[in-house]
């Protein structure tokens, strides 16, 4: 299922249950900061409280009655009022803003986890870019839910119920007149709400499809360049960034159309207030000072009755970022241990495919009918065309996949009787796909290998006939590699995989056409240790040039997923059938017959 699906089927869950979760998951937690946020919002309610009361003492006992010592008095409160408001405001927004950023590393850390547990195929099916987006976009949205929500729930809503009880002290009468607006507004806001959030989750869909168009883009830049397909990438690149900006806009307008409604409504109760309020005055009933302190208290309550407005709108683009982010996490892997998985160990390293059928999409054979034995210790080819099946076979010895029919066993176990991590420990992995990460030599040597000593690392580097490059480099083992090891040849690279499945000395290695991409000196060196890793090794080898494989203990031939041949090089030969078609291919053009 597309990104665009998911967001789709997530989008009919309710307020109330999105929220639930995240406080039960996320929030729940850092309750203690909270409510030493909570404390010091009361503070600056109560103070903003005091400040409107103030304005009866200043107009009826300063300005009208020309009192001396309470203009002092009223001086020196004003000034202690709006100190400790200061104070408070600090602790309440530096506490708020360490849960809303707690909040986004928890849950940076439990998505990151969570994809680690996931299988191949949901890599396969959901774009880097897009799992990106998750990662910054979605996850930075939920802070919004803390940062703008729990603090205008918190501040604006405790500093508005403050004014409004120094506008019932002074006036009951005017109060009710200018609350009047609430309900009034309450259902327009909603509907706004629910308009946000569903481009909002729209917004965030683009903005995954933008970053992976971004870096397949930035990747295979030698691929955009060579064939010329600048403008066609920027034509695709322009149309998401006119989507985005179309959303983008669309959430502008729609949020924006909360302030009109709520200032044409503050402006009715403003002005029914001055009209009834000030006739009061000149009748007498009420004295300038409670006049002039409820409108400050209603001119003030104005600000965060127009945030409380704002904030379904803040809470729904908040939501979602953390619908989206369940989407995931409630994505559970599709290949997971059993209850009662066991452990691997003390294996010899037989490997065996029995009556294996398996498809990476339905009613697709990848596999028909697989048989496939590997004797402990001993070395077995695979060859045939591309897309015969043979690195589908590869995977799922690791158990990548999971077959359909059959067995896949180690030992005479299925691998689905045992641990994933005591699988892989036994299991070392070649391919001509390296992957290196932007470390050191050494980081990359001793990845999977935790602890591993220097002399360990540089044992594994000679043993891979990578031990002279090293050395040869501008830190020696400390060099950084850059990204996929940008800075190293194609034969470096290679020696460098080599040399970590060396370290990792595991029983049974699986090479996927380890050489095919290198030039001949590369080869031989490479192939060299190779010869090196494989000793002692149950070996399983997909091999592209047959030179590689002619010393194999037995030699598989895949077509259209079933084996049709099997036997050694020499057997093969005799036999003729596709392997010897394969092999006088392959040789004929090179004058070189192999034995």
């Amino acid at each position: 299922m597309d990104d665009r699906s998911l967001t789709k089927e997530y989008q009919h869950q309710s307020t109330a249950s999105l929220m639930r979760r995240l406080a039960s998951e996320y929030i729940r937690p850092y309750l203690g900061w909270i409510s030493s946020a909570v404390f010091f919002m009361i503070v600056v309610s109560a103070a903003t409280g005091i400040s409107a009361w103030l304005m009866e003492p200043i107009v009826d006992d300063v300005f009208i009655a020309k009192d001396k010592d309470t203009l002092w008095l009223v001086g020196m409160a004003v000034f202690v009022t709006f100190a400790i408001k200061g104070v408070a405001n600090y602790a309440q927004a530096a506490l708020m803003s360490r849960v809303g950023l707690k909040i986004i590393a928890d849950a940076q850390s439990r998505l990151f986890a969570h994809l680690e547990r996931m299988d191949l195929g949901f890599f396969h099916s959901n774009p880097t870019g897009t799992l990106i987006s998750r990662f910054t976009v979605d996850i930075g949205q939920m802070r919004s839910i803390v940062s703008n929500v729990l603090t205008s729930l918190g501040k604006d809503l405790m500093s508005l119920i403050a004014l409004v009880v120094v506008m019932f002290y002074q006036n009951w009468q005017l109060a009710f007149i200018a609350i009047f607006v609430f309900p009034i507004a309450i259902l327009p806001i909603s509907k706004l709400g629910k308009r946000i959030r569903k481009v909002t989750a729209n917004t965030q869909v683009e903005t995954g499809l933008f970053m992976t168009l971004l870096e397949q883009t930035f990747q295979g830049i030698r691929v955009v360049k060579a064939y010329g397909m600048e403008a066609y990438e920027k034509g695709r690149m322009d149309e998401i960034i006119t989507k985005l900006f179309s959303l983008s806009f669309k959430s502008a307008r729609i949020r924006a159309l909360a302030s009109p409604i709520m200032e044409s409504l503050g402006g009715v109760a403003v002005a029914v207030v001055i009209i009834y309020g000030g006739q009061q005055v000149i009748d007498g009933v009420n004295s300038p000072g409670a006049f002039f302190s409820f409108i400050t208290a209603l001119l003030m309550a104005y600000e965060p009755m127009k945030r409380l407005a704002n904030l379904n709108a803040n809470m729904q683009e908040g939501l979602a970022g953390a619908q989206r982010l369940f989407t995931v996490l409630d994505t559970e892997p599709e290949i997971l241990d059993k209850p009662d998985a066991r452990p691997l160990s003390d294996i010899q390293g037989k490997i065996a495919l029995t009556d294996v059928n398996f498809s990476y999409i339905p009613d697709v054979p990848a596999l028909s009918g697989v048989n496939l034995h590997v004797p402990a210790g001993k070395r077995v080819a695979l060859v045939g065309p591309s897309g015969a099946g043979k690195s589908t076979i590869l995977n799922l010895i690791p158990r990548f996949y999971d077959i359909n029919e059959g067995s896949v066993s180690i030992d005479g176990i299925d691998v689905r009787d045992v641990t994933m991590s005591s699988l892989h420990e036994n299991i070392a992995l070649v391919s001509q796909e390296i992957t290196l990460f932007d470390d050191t030599v050494r980081a990359n040597i001793a990845y999977g290998r935790a602890g591993a000593s220097d002399q360990e690392i540089e044992e594994a580097a000679r043993n891979a006939a990578a031990h002279d490059f090293i050395i040869d480099l501008p830190h020696g083992y400390d060099t950084q590699v850059g990204e996929q090891g940008i800075k190293l040849s194609g034969g470096q690279r290679q020696r460098l995989a080599i040399a970590r499945a060396m370290l990792k000395n595991a029983p049974i290695l699986l090479l996927d056409e380890a050489t095919s991409a290198l030039d001949t000196e590369s080869e031989r060196q490479v192939q060299k240790a190779l010869d090196q890793l494989m000793s002692g090794r149950t070996t399983l080898v997909i091999a592209h040039r047959l030179s590689t494989v002619v010393d194999a203990d037995v030699i598989y031939v895949i077509e259209n997923g079933r084996i049709c041949q099997s036997g050694n090089h020499a057997a093969l030969l005799e036999e003729g059938g596709p392997y010897a078609k394969l092999y006088a291919l392959q040789f004929a053009g090179e004058g070189t017959v192999v034995p």
